[in-house]
């Protein structure tokens, strides 16, 4: 069975949010880093960075949220079928992890937010998903990241009224509320 390790407050339960869409069976490590859990030999052997997520499935180990969901994807999600569609999938997954997560940087945050939210706003004007009709990988990881912003930053989407209805479309999904709507657990 995977096993998913994570603690409250982390992109563990981005991954359980994915979990949770597919359908698919979990176990949760819950790791006590006030303990320092995270940095036992154990743990270590799992992830030598002592960072969650993680996940094993038997022998299997992998780290990072990005590249978990990415996994989950290609191994689970039969409708991104082709080469194109995985990677136009990739692209969204990185871009959450790389380019908007620049939002949450102060440095950065006056400069690329209203350029990110105007170019995401232009295509939820045009598709209810990131990748058209269909809820993917590409809404997890971009999803949670626009969810996470107003919680995190107080910062809302005035003036980006179709980030405004996708982020209340995703935020509605039921494994969102069981998952990162309910805390890691």
């Amino acid at each position: 069975m995977l096993k998913l390790y994570g603690s409250a407050r982390s992109r563990a339960a981005i991954v359980q949010w994915y979990l949770e869409e597919l359908g698919l069976p979990y176990e949760i490590v819950l790791m006590d880093m006030q303990a320092a859990e995270h940095r036992q030999p154990s743990y270590l052997a799992i992830n030598p960075m002592g960072k969650v997520p993680a996940i094993t499935e038997g022998d299997f180990k992998l780290w990072e949220s990005g590249a978990i969901l990415l996994y989950l994807s290609e191994k689970h999600d039969p409708l991104l079928a082709t080469p194109e569609q995985r990677a136009e999938a990739a692209q969204w997954v990185l871009f959450a992890n790389a380019t908007l997560s620049n939002v949450f940087v102060e440095s950065t945050r006056e400069k690329e937010t209203p350029r990110l939210f105007s170019a995401l706003d232009q295509i939820f004007e045009q598709k209810p998903f990131l990748m058209g009709d269909r809820f993917t990988v590409a809404d997890v990881a971009v999803g949670s990241t626009l969810a996470y912003i107003p919680m995190m930053l107080k910062i809302g989407y005035e003036g980006y009224g179709a980030i405004a209805e996708y982020v209340k479309k995703i935020v509605e999904r039921p494994a969102f509320q069981k998952t990162i709507g309910a805390g890691f657990k």
